[in-house]
């Protein structure tokens, strides 16, 4: 481990090898940080949370901070990252209240660049992009590979489905699907996220199908179960549109159309 002279850690922390810790920095009890994970100049990790393994953490970031949330009455919580995540400088990350998971989870391979927040509860999957002053309100589920733009603010108990990407200022208030292009405030959908999916290696026949359930779904005069059940029984079965068809069902706020 290298811990600069100025920085204050806890003795009830625990900091694995090949750990470094920058100048200024504060990490309160009951901080785990894994193998060769890198913390800059001024970084605050307030308590109780649990950071993995070659992660890198910019100056200035606040991990573990109490919720913003009035309910919150002092439980016991934690925020717990996976492994080489990055965040930019000036991030965000609240730990849970006791509500819904219990817990901020925030997976492997993310990247959340500057001034994003990441409210209580939420969670991330993997290989999400998360652009500079992006704010996620409590309860908010990102699934892998979700590209989130610049100055987007999502609201709490929102979904943001796999591979999909959110345009740059949106204002999101409803689920996004998995696989498609939002934008706008309030976002609306504009077809698949075709440009990710054929970089991210899904095949033609699955593209074309997504195609054919997007365009049943969100273009036909059909009522939404009606046209769920048009795809189930006229699209090409892939687990893809399984998907598709799962987020939208399952959806809670509604989805953006």
């Amino acid at each position: 481990m290298r811990i600069h002279s100025t920085a204050v850690v806890s003795p009830e922390a625990s900091l694995a090898e090949g750990v470094e810790v920058g100048a200024y920095s504060v990490i309160g009890p009951g901080v785990t940080i894994g193998k060769n994970t890198i913390l800059g100049s001024h970084v605050v990790i307030e308590r109780d949370t649990d950071i993995g393994e070659d992660c890198r953490i910019s100056s200035f970031c606040s991990l573990g901070g109490d919720p913003q949330d009035l309910k919150y009455e002092g439980e016991k919580t934690r925020v717990v990252i996976g492994n080489h995540n990055v965040f930019r400088e000036y991030v965000t990350v609240n730990r849970a209240t006791s509500a819904d998971i219990g817990v901020t989870l925030i997976g492997d391979h993310n990247l959340i660049m500057a001034y994003c927040h990441v409210a209580h509860n939420c969670k991330l999957g993997n290989n999400i992009i998360i652009s500079n002053a992006s704010h996620l309100a409590g309860h908010i589920h990102v699934d892998d590979y979700a590209i989130i733009s610049g100055m987007v603010g999502i609201h709490q108990f929102t979904r943001i489905g796999a591979h999909c990407i959110i345009g740059g200022a949106s204002a999101v208030t409803q689920d996004i699907p998995p696989y498609v292009t939002a934008a706008g405030n309030h976002a609306k959908l504009y077809g698949l996220n075709l440009i990710g999916l054929e970089r991210r290696g899904f095949s033609k026949e699955t593209i074309a199908a997504l195609k054919e359930a997007y365009r049943i779904i969100f273009r036909s005069p059909l009522r939404l179960e009606a046209a769920l059940e048009r795809v189930r029984t006229t699209v090409t079965d892939t687990p893809e549109v399984r998907n598709f068809i799962e987020f939208i069902q399952t959806s809670e706020r509604g989805v953006c159309h």
